[in-house]
């Protein structure tokens, strides 16, 4: 009889099969890798792994340096995680991002309170003393953003001018 409390690595060691004198655990996970290959084998043979995205393209990354937050870095480009840089370096890149964000808009005033909510978010990162680099983001002028909104606007909706036609030739079959 066995008792409960038996520690587990001593039952493996009395547990052994009797034809090969192993162990049953180790048995037992021979058994599975060949139950794995098998499956591979025939989703192989069904065609499973046919036409996977990415197929006869390259690996990224084989080359590159041990790289500790590899996964977190992959997170962010799958998910399109954004807004976790600290204020002052999401200031710079909204900052550098500002001018196509308001030729989306088509009203003056949304373009007005887009301009007036970045400021108000500068002055309010130049407040904190929060760690981090400085907050060098300059305010933007109300006026003069809404005026170059507009100058952009016109450019877009003016049509572009007509290419010159090129000049006719004429060819030696339809001489007239």
């Amino acid at each position: 009889m066995t008792d409960e409390r038996e520690p587990s690595r001593q039952r493996q060691e009395r547990e052994r099969d009797q034809r090969t004198g192993s162990s049953a655990a180790a048995t037992r996970i021979q058994h599975q890798a060949r139950w794995v290959d098998l499956q591979i084998q025939r989703a192989m043979e069904r065609g499973d792994f046919d036409d996977l995205p990415g197929a006869g393209k390259p690996l990224g990354d084989l080359g590159a340096p041990e790289d500790r937050e590899w996964w977190l870095r992959k997170l962010i480009e799958r998910e399109q995680i954004t807004g976790v840089l600290p204020p002052a370096l999401q200031l710079r890149k909204e900052d550098a991002e500002l001018d196509a964000l308001l030729d989306r808009e088509t009203a003056e005033r949304r373009v007005r309170d887009l301009v007036d909510d970045f400021n108000r978010r500068v002055v309010e990162a130049r407040r904190q003393l929060q760690g981090g680099p400085p907050v060098v983001t300059p305010t933007r002028d109300v006026d003069a953003a809404v005026e170059a909104w507009r100058e952009r606007l016109r450019a877009r909706r003016t049509p572009p001018p007509a290419p010159p036609e090129p000049p006719r030739t004429r060819r030696w079959w339809r001489r007239r």
